[in-house]
């Protein structure tokens, strides 16, 4: 927002969904302790990260030195190498699922362990491609998202009269959740109409499939990424 405003533009943000400490946190300290030399560490997101922890340090115990770090992308690597000093592996392409899973460390995991901090529900597909390699899974629910709660029509009329025209939406989750919110006129007579920014082609089909048609990827979900298809 404030790089977007710094640039010129006139930008606003609207929080689609909140965040809270997850179900499965208590269970992560032992979640850790089983990780041994050469198993795997995943963190899905940066809230995953924060989340986690805030909770190991209520618990004074520190992240282990001894698996194989690794993140969903750029910015949630940072965030862990930050916070537990060790190196993390991402890929340099696109942050999915799938470019994760091609990284040339994580070809040969048979017998390994595999640690996965998420937030509540998500994609399976990389717990299920790991066990097809040969690892022994464990999710850790480490936050949880919840819709935030809006007056559909209210909001799309003040974003219509603020001159909206172009929206950032980087989750499914949040891109059907603001199909949804609001109502079918103002869908139909402006939310549709807006040129709409995503981070990757299955995001894409999705808003196609709601109804979009001036439609763009961005490389990454990173704020650098972000600026660049916005520019």
């Amino acid at each position: 927002m404030s790089r977007l405003r710094a640039l010129g533009q006139v930008a606003w943000a609207f929080p689609l969904i909140e965040f809270s400490p997850g179900r499965e946190l208590p269970l992560l300290a032992g979640h850790l302790d089983a990780l041994q030399e050469g198993d795997l560490l995943f963190a899905l997101s940066q809230h995953a990260v924060e989340f986690a922890h805030a909770r190991l340090q209520q618990e004074r115990q520190a992240w282990p030195a001894h698996p194989r770090y690794f993140a969903i992308g750029r910015t949630t690597a940072l965030a862990l190498h930050t916070l537990s000093g060790i190196d993390v592996r991402y890929p340099l392409d696109r942050e999915i699922s799938e470019v994760l899973l091609q990284l040339p460390e994580l070809q040969s995991v048979a017998g390994k362990r595999a640690l996965v901090l998420r937030g509540n529900g998500g994609r399976e597909l990389l717990g299920d491609t790991l066990r097809e390699r040969g690892a022994a899974v464990t999710f850790c629910e480490c936050y949880q998202r919840c819709a935030k709660h809006y007056d559909g029509a209210e909001e799309a009329m003040r974003w219509q009269q603020r001159g909206v025209t172009t929206l950032v939406v980087t989750s499914g989750e949040m891109l059907q959740q603001l199909w949804s919110l609001i109502p079918q006129w103002y869908r139909e007579n402006w939310l549709l109409r807006c040129r709409l920014l995503v981070v990757s082609e299955r995001l894409a089909n999705l808003a196609r499939e709601l109804g979009w048609q001036d439609i763009g990827i961005a490389e990454n979900a990173d704020n650098d990424a972000l600026l660049r298809a916005l520019q």
